[in-house]
């Protein structure tokens, strides 16, 4: 939640004009916890960026020519990777109008208005949840900016879709304390926002969201514990003719994810069959005679770096971007990530607490504890942390005022708690990184390791701390682990990491850039410079510019954008325009989430679950559009070029999608 330091302009106007709105969703806030968050005036998820530095500047990525003296050919004659080993012969066949590579939250929007516009439709997951932020990422509680709450401007899908989660099973059957067929309508109670629920019941709701649409496009099919390996590409270079992937099959029936990405990436990635999984590859591709449009809505744009198209990733500096409070380039700054956890009011016995006991990180733990502190918010009581992300509340109390009771969960994901900023290694690979390590050639995931595992015990260590610190006869905590966890996993936390910033995409040359980025000046209602998006505008979003910075293990001056963070009302409703949507290069691609064409400041804004449902819900139809229309010349590019992003936007308002602010 980011600092509210007094109530936006015409704030009673907003309570007014939600009377009129077309879209009633079941989970409206009350007026009296609006006026608390806005009067506390605290960031809770770390507006405070913290600090690091580098020299160059990044610049466009250009295709790799081929080492003459390389013995084995690593690229093609466009500059793109080739794939060692080869995707095996006998790879399943999945015949697909559009192709969605990431089950992310903006993945699942993706796919939901692509088979809702009448594409069939094929969607791969790596982990095994769809839903990204809201499931595998552990970060199941909606939070939204008070100013979209109060004039209830969604797209009409996130409404629908927020409303199928407040009808999940609250949690799995064996939890016989609950009241019997108790869903997320019954024990949400949080005050991040207006709806918190079980990562579980995140997963569910999408499952039935994506088999709504599939009614509009029947021979659509989705798939999870699926691998992108790769991509097949035409003589031109242009146009994506097939992607690769890998299915891991568990031998256990009862497998159950580590939740500890760092010792399991490789397995999941690999072709090769192991003692865990049986490995099927796939090759997703267009029906004879038809094309094929792929969008990449994984959050840290895997599709991208595996390529290597012009893209950004980290910090950018004022010569780079002209941004007010940009500093200095730094590829190895993005936000930091985090690995969620649930914890329930229950005694163990101290069986947790000796598991955490356990853990060996890298680094100490008096260094990993330097960094742990609540702020001034207690524990249980009032405006608590447990309540911030109260996911299941036997008794559906004032979260702003009431101590939990036993029984009750919380999702933790706390700034000055478990989430990760060290660059000492950062976590996501540069393009040299990812060349050196020869990932072009067999996709990995591009991922550093070490980072993940030290993310990883960072938020252990956390769950100890707090364990150690706030644990007391009214108020015993259990980490939620195993085949009995909301989070179901060995350790507890998340099967991925939430990501909050990856690769950013250029886009091509538009609104007087040869590579368009939408920059701070053009969302701060405090800036001039700010462009105007509207025409070609396919979403709308809106909340705070919210950083969690990340820093050297050292504390050497770093020059990032600290004082970029802003408050909500600072921040003008953000249009996001097609370009944005738009990589350089390939014509038949599309970006669905996180990874468009923002800078590392707007994207502290854009990152939040309704600007990554926007942006894949706007891809999706797009992309099922374009096929529908049964011309091989058009492609999203053209769209712009022909005059036509007002046949798109047209669709997209029949689709309930917002193309433009409503006052």
């Amino acid at each position: 939640m980011s600092k509210q330091e007094k109530k936006p302009k015409d704030f009673n106007d907003r309570v007014e004009e939600t009377e009129n709105l077309k879209q009633k969703p079941s989970f409206r806030p009350k007026l009296r916890h609006i006026l608390v968050m806005l009067f506390l005036g605290i960031v809770v998820s770390g507006a405070a960026a913290r600090t690091w530095q580098i020299s160059s500047k990044p610049k466009s990525i250009e295709p790799i020519a081929q080492d003459p003296n390389s013995p084995i050919k690593l690229f093609d004659n466009n500059g793109y990777p080739i794939l060692n080993p080869q995707p095996p012969a006998d790879s399943e066949v999945w015949e697909c109008d559009v192709t969605v590579v990431g089950g992310s939250l903006g993945g699942v929007a993706a796919a939901y208005h692509s088979m809702k516009t009448g594409a069939t439709t094929c969607l791969i997951e790596l982990t095994p949840m769809l839903g990204g932020q809201v499931s595998s990422q552990g970060v199941s509680a909606i939070d939204e900016s008070l100013l979209m709450r109060y004039r209830q401007q969604f797209p009409l899908s996130w409404t629908h879709f927020k409303n199928i989660i407040a009808s999940q099973p609250a949690l799995p059957d064996k939890y016989s304390y609950l009241k019997p067929g108790a869903v997320v309508a019954d024990t949400n109670s949080c005050w991040v926002g207006n709806l918190c629920f079980t990562p579980y019941s995140g997963e569910l709701a999408a499952e039935e969201f994506l088999r709504e649409s599939q009614r509009s496009a029947p021979k659509s099919r989705w798939g999870t514990q699926i691998a992108f390996k790769g991509a097949s590409f035409n003589e031109k270079g242009d146009r994506i003719t097939a992607i690769h992937a890998v299915n891991r099959i568990p031998r256990d029936p009862n497998y159950l994810p580590q939740g500890r990405l760092s010792r399991e990436i490789k397995s999941w990635f690999n072709w090769n069959s192991d003692e865990t999984f049986n490995k099927k590859p796939i090759r997703l591709q267009a029906p004879a005679g038809k094309q094929m449009i792929v969008i990449d809505s994984t959050d840290t744009a895997e599709l991208i770096a595996w390529a290597n198209l012009p893209h950004r990733l980290g910090a950018e500096g004022f010569a780079t971007t002209g941004e007010v409070h940009a500093v200095a380039d730094n590829p190895e700054c993005t936000q930091a990530f985090t690995f969620p956890f649930v914890l329930k009011i229950a005694d163990d016995e101290g069986r947790s607490l000796k598991e955490l006991r356990k853990v060996q990180p890298g680094y100490s733990r008096e260094e990993h504890r330097k960094d742990y502190d609540l702020g001034r918010f207690p524990m249980f009581e009032g405006n608590s942390v447990f309540n911030y992300r109260r996911i299941v509340s036997m008794k559906r109390d004032d979260p702003f005022k009431a101590i939990p009771a036993k029984g009750d969960m919380t999702v933790i994901n706390w700034n000055r708690g478990n989430d990760w900023g060290l660059m000492n290694p950062p976590l996501i690979l540069t393009d040299k990184q990812i060349r050196d390590s020869g990932q072009q050639q067999n996709w990995l995931g591009g991922l550093n390791t070490t980072a993940l595992k030290d993310g990883e015990n960072h938020a252990l260590l956390f769950a100890e701390w707090i364990m150690e610190k706030y644990v007391s006869t009214e108020f015993p905590l259990r980490l939620m682990s195993g085949s009995d966890s909301p989070m179901p996993t060995e350790s507890g936390l998340s099967m991925y990491p939430y990501i909050r910033e990856g690769r950013r995409i250029l886009g091509r040359s538009a609104y007087g850039q040869s590579e368009f980025l939408m920059r701070e000046q053009d969302i701060r209602n405090d800036m001039e410079g700010g462009r105007s998006f509207n025409a070609t505008s396919i979403g709308l979003t809106h909340y705070a510019i919210d950083m969690h910075g990340c820093r050297y293990r050292n504390w050497e001056p770093s020059k990032a954008p600290s004082s970029a963070p802003a408050n909500e009302d600072k921040v003008r409703p953000i249009i996001l325009p097609f370009e944005s949507l738009i990589p350089q290069r390939i014509d038949n691609l599309l970006m669905g989430g996180k990874a468009i064409a923002v800078s590392h400041i707007v994207n502290g804004a854009t990152r939040i679950h309704v600007g990554e449902w926007s942006a894949g819900a706007a891809a999706g139809a797009a992309a099922a559009w374009i096929v529908l229309q049964d011309d091989p010349s058009l492609t999203p590019q053209a769209i712009l070029d022909r005059g036509r992003i007002g046949d798109l936007q047209a669709l997209l308002k029949a689709q309930g999608m917002l193309v433009e602010w409503v006052n």
